[in-house]
């Protein structure tokens, strides 16, 4: 994906290649992961190593929530 994305620019600066990554890796994480522990936030923040308010702000920036 990052190759053909740099591929693309044609002569452009690349532009916020971390938050497309992040973007493209983070959401199927995040789906995953709640499923995995049925939707609770408390286990899934715990598994993902993260403050379950910072999961809940990122299942809601995905729609996820």
């Amino acid at each position: 994906m990052l190759d053909q994305y740099f591929s693309s620019l044609e002569g452009a600066k690349p532009n916020r290649v971390h938050a497309m990554v992040m973007a493209a890796v983070e959401r199927p994480l995040l789906e995953y992961v709640m499923q995995r522990c049925k939707g609770n936030q408390s286990v899934a923040s715990s598994l993902l190593g993260i403050n379950r308010n910072t999961l809940r702000k990122r299942l809601r920036e995905y729609g996820l929530l």
